[in-house]
């Protein structure tokens, strides 16, 4: 009698349960793919304290404890040099980081939705290009025999003319606005998905108390999309030190190499050009260790201003 009991007391499982199971299984096939290509790959930090040539075994290899590391201080000029230059680009990137937000209150104003769609289909394409064409069209315009200077010699402004792909002086600034170009439209889907959830009764009662578009804007579509706009600046500066290596690496030459190295092209050329694969990953290693560092600073920071983290 009292398994007949249990067995009828027993609820089967409602919509909500079984919703958060589907939900759990969905999740399964992600948290597999990130523990294979990002967390089991953490075993080769065990490259950093060897001195590893390729096609020696692993027990073969001699250790050399800090060995790498010790290289690192000794190389403090380079070091230096592509942390440099790896802070300076990122910041110009978490300056322009405001451009995409603003870029998609603008479009979310437009009137016309015709238009308003040409608009976000040419920004957004871009963003699928790859670096390698891109670094093609910039040739074509902005190289000493570009269309540029070409332009300048019709009207008589040789004087004027300049190899804007070659000056090292201006290539945080060239990157910075190829790189802000290519991924403004696709940056600014985020917070359009932010502004469509915004309620919409927040601005019929600033349209009551007799407020026009721009405090609209102001008052309540800023506040409705500050939370994204935290969430990724937040990941944006705990990403300092990541810049990424295929726009770098493309435009890389001679004249802007001291300026354009970042530590991610640093790293690719220690262990694959110089095929120094210990070195390059006791600097990956460090590279890894202090962005997540960072990561958890901003967030106990923005959680301490204004009670927002991701974390």
């Amino acid at each position: 009698m009292k398994n007949e009991e249990r067995t009828m007391n027993r609820k089967p499982f409602s919509g909500i349960q079984k919703r958060r199971l589907y939900l759990s299984l969905c999740a399964i096939p992600f948290v597999v793919f990130y523990l294979t290509f990002s967390y089991a790959p953490l075993a080769g930090w065990l490259l950093a304290f060897l001195n590893f040539k390729p096609g020696i075994p692993l027990d073969k290899t001699p250790f050399v404890g800090l060995g790498n590391f010790d290289i690192i201080r000794q190389d403090w000029s380079n070091t230096i040099r592509v942390i440099r230059n790896t802070l300076a680009m990122n910041a110009f990137l978490i300056i322009c980081a405001p451009l995409p937000a603003v870029f998609a209150i603008f479009l979310n104003e437009m009137r016309s939705k015709r238009y308003k769609k040409f608009v976000q289909t040419v920004t957004t394409l871009p963003n699928f290009i790859s670096w390698v064409i891109i670094f093609s069209i910039s040739y074509v315009f902005f190289s000493s025999e570009g269309l540029l200077n070409a332009l300048l010699a019709l009207l008589g402004m040789e004087n004027s003319s300049s190899n804007i792909m070659g000056n090292g002086d201006a290539v945080w600034y060239f990157q910075t606005a190829l790189g802000v170009w290519k991924t403004l439209g696709w940056n600014a889907i985020i917070y359009l998905a932010a502004i469509s959830g915004v309620d919409n009764e927040l601005y019929d009662a600033v349209y009551v108390d007799g407020g026009g578009r721009f405090r609209k804007i102001w008052h309540v579509t800023v506040p409705g999309i500050m939370p994204t706009f935290v969430v990724l600046l937040i990941l944006q500066l705990s990403s300092i030190l990541t810049t990424g290596i295929d726009q770098y690496l493309v435009f890389r030459n001679p004249l802007v190499a001291d300026a354009i190295e970042t530590i991610d092209l640093y790293v690719y050329r220690l262990g694959i050009q110089n095929n120094d694969i210990s070195y390059a990953t006791a600097v990956g290693m460090i590279q890894t260790l202090i962005s997540i560092m960072l990561l958890f600073a901003v967030n106990r920071f923005s959680k301490k201003i204004n009670g927002q983290s991701i974390i």
